[in-house]
């Protein structure tokens, strides 16, 4: 089904990008490039500058022969920074490069390949299930613990745990001890311990396990060796990597290889495979070999694993479409539109081809009550900003007031009219029906005492709320403009926000309502929230 947004023809001006910083403190060492899409970046390593870069233009640093390095953006600046696998066969020395603007979209995919836990599905799996000559699987899925042989684990629920496993299905070879995760999740062994095998039906040990391998067979499909295969998936040694491989699947992995080759079936690579071979073709972009070339097909089709998040999670589409599973229904996606994904419902986000999509953030349950998708569409204009704001999420190159929670200021209004389906909704088809459509015109002033539907819709709501639709509708204006307010909104935009022509009419009604002026309200909550605020000294 279509999902519209109840606001969705307008999101303003979009606000300036602030300057951003990160530094390589606390993060293990690996090759980093970073490109500029537009403004200026610094590049510092060991104290020195070394790189001042404009757009179009980005720097690789490798592994080796530094200690500490620093990143630092000047307003107006979109910088996408990329730490690459430690294998990466990129120029031993700090490298600055231009960037071709074919390839610049093809940039924005590999950041997305690098922080979503996409997985490739359908036409891949059944053709490799047919190479290896076992049955098909289809939906409905095997219960936790029993997945298909070449189906990716379930991802476990708890944040911490689901965050290890993501950054595994990034980069199946990163070999770091349980202990080690739990340091970094902000959690202990024992509760990671746990918090894999309750979300997954498997030991941290055997997830592990079961993505290294599906990854093998992914990066196998892709045309790579198996030495190269082993050192990609965490494996010391090719011969342990083949006792794993086979005592899993039955044919070594070089038998597997040689019967891919000898096979007429097709496989698409899945998006890990993809960033696999995307990273070799960027170092021929780094080296300026002249091996690369723009491609047409950035991104095959892809999903993420069917999972439940413990926040609310915002995905926005930044270029083609996909779509949102939850139960039985579809929810389609296009360019420019931000979904806010609902915590605690199991569902699947995918991407058709060509398609790109970028994490914003997220809400705790706390900061938003959400049961149901929530969508606003953002013109092209957006894109920089939004583009900054994944960023900031998902790389540590942030501000440094950066305030995840502000994400929610993009969809106050939104927020606000989902907030008041805590009034009372009827249950009766054309009623909730007719409350939906004045929800999404509230802006337009519509206060005719019959209002212009059925006598039956009038019937259900007195029967279902308690009141009369008149009285349903006062209500629901009167709680969208507490939050507006609450938010820092002006009165006066306030009153044509919920469809009042002039502001003393609103003010009229909103203090019948609330025993104090719009004003006195904003002002007396903003006093309460400073005095809920703990002081940072």
């Amino acid at each position: 089904m279509a999902l519209s947004s109840l606001f969705p023809a307008d999101a303003g001006e979009a606000p300036p990008i602030p300057a951003a910083r990160s530094d390589s403190t606390g993060h293990p060492r690996r090759p980093l490039l970073i490109w500029v899409r537009t403004g200026t970046a610094h590049v510092r390593i060991d104290g020195d500058a070394v790189f001042h870069l404009t757009a179009g233009h980005g720097t690789w640093i490798p592994a080796a022969g530094w200690n500490h390095r620093a990143i630092s953006t000047e307003p107006g600046t979109v910088a996408f920074p990329l730490w690459l696998h430690p294998g990466a066969d990129g120029p031993p020395e700090t490298t600055r490069f231009q960037v071709p603007h074919g390839w610049q979209d093809w940039l924005i995919q590999h950041f997305n390949l690098q922080v979503t836990p996409l997985i490739g599905h359908g036409y891949f799996q059944d053709a490799i299930t047919d190479l290896f000559g076992r049955p098909r699987v289809h939906p409905p899925a095997p219960t936790a613990g029993e997945t298909a042989p070449f189906t990716p684990p379930e991802l476990p629920r708890a944040a911490g745990a689901r965050a290890v496993a993501e950054e595994l299905i990034r980069d199946p070879a990163i070999d770091l001890a349980v202990e080690q995760w739990a340091i970094r999740a902000l959690s202990s062994p024992r509760t990671l311990r746990r918090d894999f095998l309750a979300g997954t039906g498997l030991t941290f040990e055997q997830w592990r396990l079961r993505n290294r391998l599906i990854a093998a067979v992914e990066f196998l499909a892709a045309g790579f060796d198996v030495d190269q295969v082993a050192a990609r998936v965490g494996f010391a040694s090719r011969n342990g990597f083949t006792r794993a491989f086979k005592r899993q699947y039955g044919p070594t992995p070089h038998d597997f290889s040689r019967k891919l080759a000898a096979s007429s079936a097709h496989v698409d690579l899945t998006p890990r495979a993809t960033l696999a071979r995307q990273t070799d073709e960027l170092m021929g972009m780094v080296r300026g070999d002249g091996s690369f070339a723009a491609s047409s097909d950035l991104l095959p089709a892809a999903r993420t694993p069917r999972h439940a998040n413990d926040m609310h999670v915002l995905s926005w589409i930044y270029r083609g479409s996909g779509y949102l599973d939850i139960g039985e229904s579809r929810y389609e996606r296009h360019r420019g539109v931000a979904t806010w994904i609902p915590a605690g419902l199991k569902h699947i986000t995918g991407l058709r081809e060509n398609s790109i999509s970028l994490p914003l953030g997220s809400a705790t349950t706390a900061d938003l009550r959400l049961a149901e998708p929530l969508q606003v569409r953002f013109s092209p204009a957006w894109d920089d900003y939004l583009m900054h704001c994944s960023i900031s999420a998902r790389s540590g190159l942030h501000p440094d007031d950066y305030d995840p929670r502000h994400i929610l200021d993009l969809f106050a209004e939104q927020v606000a009219t989902q907030r008041a389906l805590s009034v009372p909704m009827p249950a009766h088809p054309r009623a909730r029906a007719a409350a939906l459509d004045y929800l999404r015109h509230i802006d337009i002033s519509r206060e005719s005492a019959a209002f212009d539907v059925p006598a039956e819709v009038h019937r259900a709501f007195r029967d279902e709320t308690g009141m009369t639709f008149a009285r349903w509708r006062y209500g629901a204006r009167m709680r969208i403009a507490r939050d507006l307010l609450v938010g820092g909104a002006k009165p006066s935009a306030v009153a044509r926000r919920v469809g009042y022509a002039h502001l003393p009419a609103f003010s009229t009604a909103f203090t019948r309502l609330h025993g104090l002026s719009p004003r006195e309200f904003q002002e007396r909550e903003r006093v309460s929230l400073e005095a809920r605020t703990p002081d940072p000294r």
